[in-house]
């Protein structure tokens, strides 16, 4: 009976602390790619960023093509505001824009000569931001480089301008935009980029008609990331439902065991003599299981650790105290100083609350060089075990 009360408060137990783990999380990295993991819903003041860059610029195509490279190139800079929902996932609002050149053929003395234009334009565009590293591999806030594929659309204007006496009139154009960024770390809040963008204008936009169906220009920039407010994202390990289903279903039938038990009469006199069952003293092992990378006892936990404490203190039997860590998270160095935070709690809990003397307590660490069960969140854990 005594046995089967202990296995039953053991369960319970154990199903509570899973419970709980549902919403345990890691801060600022995930086990497994990012695509796979649930992460908590940030603020809308976290995760915020500035950008703040300058690079260069050329338009594309119609008789551009027949100038040196070097003539072609047009100092750029952007402006850019947007927030990560996740570690894989945000957007942007960017203002973009600097100088263009324009060349095309004109008629000078019945012979044609590349003339050269230059104009002032800005693009403002909205861009939905891929971060592929932390996507399709595990999400760390301190890569040192990321991936960043981007894609948007906006809306652009190009500056008018008189030119020998030629007034040449604004253009307006939608466009698309279509580009890269690698960000380098360099600390918590600040990241070197580099960005390659291209984007897509109506032929009209430098107020030559050449056929085409489009207007071209890249621009390449280096600038610095600013992070503002919360810098990282937390995970959420997700419930096993398998396992608390196996669970609850041994409870049940514990449960409707005691229930039995509890409905037999006191005595019975015509049921043949039994010889009296003699209890074990000699060992009762008890757990008690800890959240990610913590060393705090849970309110759940608390019985389990009165519970052993009270059996000691009956049998007058010694507490002996192991902790572990799961051999999934954290470096082995790490995780052997938590598991001994773990059993010092413990073993300081049964004394100083429920009155087991420290000359009762034996202390052990594995860290994670021992795994004592199968499943790694089991394995946050410390088992105290009566012994003589």
């Amino acid at each position: 009976m005594r046995t089967k009360v202990l296995l039953l408060s053991f369960l319970c137990g154990l199903l509570t602390s899973i419970s709980a783990q549902e919403y345990q999380p890691q801060v600022g990295f995930s086990t497994e790619n990012g695509s796979k993991v649930n992460f908590k819903k940030n603020k809308a003041s976290d995760n915020i960023f500035i950008s703040l860059g300058g690079g260069i610029s050329t338009l594309l195509g119609d008789q551009n093509s027949e100038a040196a490279m070097g003539d072609r190139l047009n100092w750029a800079g952007a402006l850019s505001v947007g927030k990560w929902y996740t570690p894989y996932l945000g957007w942007r609002m960017q203002f973009n824009g600097g100088q263009l050149k324009d060349f095309a053929y004109i008629n000078v003395s019945g012979s044609q000569k590349l003339s050269e234009k230059d104009f002032m334009y800005g693009n403002i565009h909205a861009d939905l931001l891929w971060d592929l590293t932390n996507f399709w591999a595990p999400y760390n806030e301190k890569k040192v480089v990321r991936f960043i594929p981007f894609a948007g659309i906006g809306y652009a204007i190009r500056a008018g301008k008189t030119v020998d006496g030629f007034a040449y009139r604004r253009t307006e154009s939608p466009s698309v935009n279509l580009g890269v960024q690698l960000p380098f770390r360099l600390s918590e809040r600040v990241d070197l980029y580099l960005e390659g963008m291209y984007s897509l204008y109506n032929e009209a936009f430098n107020r030559v008609d050449m056929g085409h169906e489009e207007d071209r220009v890249f621009q390449g920039l280096i600038g610095l990331n600013f992070k503002l407010g919360r810098t990282n994202f937390e995970v959420i390990e997700p419930m096993d439902y398998d396992l608390l289903n196996d669970l609850n279903s041994q409870i049940n039938a514990l449960r409707a065991q005691n229930d039995e038990l509890s409905k037999r009469p006191k005595s019975c006199p015509e049921c043949p003599k039994v010889a009296p069952v003699v209890e074990s003293h000699e060992s009762l092992k008890n757990v008690v299981f800890f959240r990610l990378n913590s060393s705090v006892i849970d309110k759940n936990q608390e019985g389990n650790i009165f519970n052993t404490s009270e059996y000691a203190k009956k049998y007058n039997l010694p507490v002996k105290v192991v902790g572990y860590a799961d051999k999934k998270t954290g470096t082995a160095d790490y995780n052997y100083g938590l598991s001994e935070r773990r059993a010092r709690a413990v073993a300081k809990r049964l004394n100083e609350a429920y009155g087991i003397p420290t000359e009762k307590i034996s202390i052990e660490w594995k860290g994670d060089t021992q795994q004592p069960y199968e499943i790694n969140n089991w394995n946050r854990v410390v088992i105290m075990d009566t012994n003589k």
